[in-house]
C-alpha cells in the first residue's frame, strides 16, 4: 500500500516520509485514531517505504508489499479458535484471511475482521502464544539485508501476558527492527508498553476526505457522497457501509426502538418487563462483539436525540426507518437529567461484556434501569 492511496492524514504522511527520509525513525511506534481514521493502511504504507524506498530491487518490493507477502513485514492481530483452527491460534494461521481482509476491507474494524474469520460470537485477542511466536520471528535475520518490521492491530486486545513478554524486545529491539502498535483507545494500552512507544494520534476524517473517496473509490455521486460523508463521523469504513446498506444499523435500530418502547412502558407496568427480559435474551444469543457494537450504537442514538432536542438539527444525522418511530417524537425523553447517567450505564454495560459477564443480566439490569431513566424530569 501506497501512502498515495491514504485517504486524508497529509499532514502525518509528510511527519512519517519527512523523519523516515531524515534516518529519524523510531524502533517503536504507536498509531492511536478512532476506527476508519486510516491508522491500519497508514501503518502498511510506511512499513512499505521503509522497506522499499532504498531497495534496490524497488517494483519486486513493492510488488511483495502490495501483496502482503514481504518477508520482513509481519503482522499480529486479534484472533480466536474457529472450525479451521481448534486451539493454541495465531495470526501466522490467518494470513491468507487477513490478506483478503487488507485487500477489501483496509478501512475495515475489528467486528469486521473477526466477522470475515467465522468468530464473531467470540472475543479475539493477542494471546501469549502470539507474543512468543513475535519473539522468534523478529531474532531471525532480516531476509532482504534491510528493516524488519512488525505491525500489531489492536493492540489494546493483547493479553496482560503477552504485553509482559514483549516488553522487553519492544525496548530493546534487535538492530533494525520496527514495531508498529495501532489501537483505537490509547488508555487500554497498558502503561509499560505506552512508555517505550512515540504515540503519533490520528484526527477523524474530514467530510471532503470521505466525500472524494467515495466518488473516487466506490463511484458514488456526489450529493450522496455528500450525505454519507455527513453521516460517517470522520469513520470511512462506516461511510463504505452506509453506501452498500450492508451496515447493522437497520437490525440494530429495530432493537433499539424495541428497546425504549418496553422500557418506557414498563413503569408501572410490571407485565411488559417480560418483554425486556425476552428483549435481553435475543440480543444475549447474538455475539459479544455484536453486544457491544449495538451499545455503542445506542450511545450514538441517545447522543443524537440529544441533540435534536436541543435544537442543533445540523448535527444530526440518524434517519430512522421504523414505522411509527422517529427520532423528533424521541428526542423530548433525552435531556440534562438523564443523558449523562444513560452514558454512563451504557458504557457500564459495555466494559462489563467485554469482561465476559453474563450479557443476559447485564443487558436486564440496564433495562431497568433505562425504565427510570426515561422518565426522569430535565434538572432532576
Amino acid at each position: 500500500m501506497l501512502f498515495s492511496e491514504i485517504i486524508g492524514q497529509e499532514h502525518i504522511i509528510n511527519h512519517l516520509k519527512t523523519s523516515a527520509d531524515n534516518g529519524r525513525i523510531p524502533h517503536a511506534q504507536l498509531f492511536i485514531g478512532n476506527e476508519g481514521s486510516g491508522t491500519l493502511p497508514m501503518a502498511i504504507a510506511y512499513a512499505q517505504y521503509l522497506l522499499c524506498s532504498k531497495n534496490k530491487n524497488a517494483s519486486a518490493c513493492n510488488l511483495k508489499c502490495k501483496n502482503l507477502t514481504h518477508p520482513d513485514l509481519h503482522f499480529a492481530f486479534p484472533v480466536a479458535t474457529n472450525d479451521k483452527v481448534k486451539k493454541h491460534p495465531l495470526s501466522s494461521l490467518f494470513l491468507k484471511e487477513w490478506r483478503t481482509f487488507i485487500k477489501e476491507q483496509p478501512y475495515g474494524n475489528l467486528f469486521n475482521w473477526l466477522q470475515n474469520i467465522g468468530i464473531e460470537n467470540k472475543q479475539g485477542q493477542i494471546g501469549v502464544d502470539e507474543a512468543v511466536q513475535i519473539v522468534k520471528s523478529l531474532q531471525l535475520k532480516s531476509y532482504e539485508g534491510g528493516y524488519k518490521i512488525m505491525i500489531i492491530w489492536m493492540a489494546e486486545k493483547m493479553h496482560t501476558s503477552a504485553a509482559n513478554k514483549l516488553l522487553k524486545l519492544i525496548e530493546e529491539p534487535p538492530e533494525e527492527t520496527i514495531f508498529i502498535l495501532i489501537s483505537q483507545d490509547q488508555e487500554q494500552i497498558i502503561n509499560t508498553i505506552l512508555s517505550r512507544c512515540q504515540v503519533l494520534h490520528f484526527p477523524v476524517l474530514s467530510e471532503s476526505n470521505i466525500s472524494d473517496a467515495l466518488i473516487d473509490r466506490n463511484d458514488s455521486f456526489p450529493a450522496e457522497a455528500s450525505k454519507i460523508a455527513h453521516q460517517a463521523e470522520g469513520n470511512f469504513n462506516k461511510a463504505v457501509h452506509l453506501l452498500k446498506h450492508d451496515s447493522n444499523d437497520l437490525i440494530f435500530e429495530q432493537w433499539f426502538v424495541l428497546w425504549v418502547r418496553n422500557a418506557f412502558k414498563a413503569k408501572g407496568n410490571a407485565a411488559v418487563i417480560q418483554n425486556l427480559i425476552e428483549w435481553s435474551e435475543t440480543i444475549a444469543k447474538s455475539g459479544r462483539e455484536t453486544q457491544k457494537s449495538f451499545l455503542h450504537y445506542c450511545l450514538q442514538f441517545f447522543r443524537q436525540a440529544l441533540l435534536q432536542n436541543y435544537g442543533a438539527q445540523e448535527l444530526v444525522f440518524i434517519e430512522t426507518k421504523t414505522q411509527g418511530f422517529s427520532l423528533a417524537k424521541f428526542a423530548p425523553f433525552i435531556h440534562s437529567g438523564n443523558i449523562m447517567e444513560i452514558e454512563k450505564e451504557v458504557g457500564d454495560a459495555i466494559y462489563h461484556i467485554e469482561r465476559n459477564g453474563n450479557a443476559k443480566i447485564i443487558l436486564l439490569d440496564l433495562s431497568i434501569k433505562l425504565t427510570r431513566l426515561l422518565h426522569a424530569k430535565e434538572g432532576a
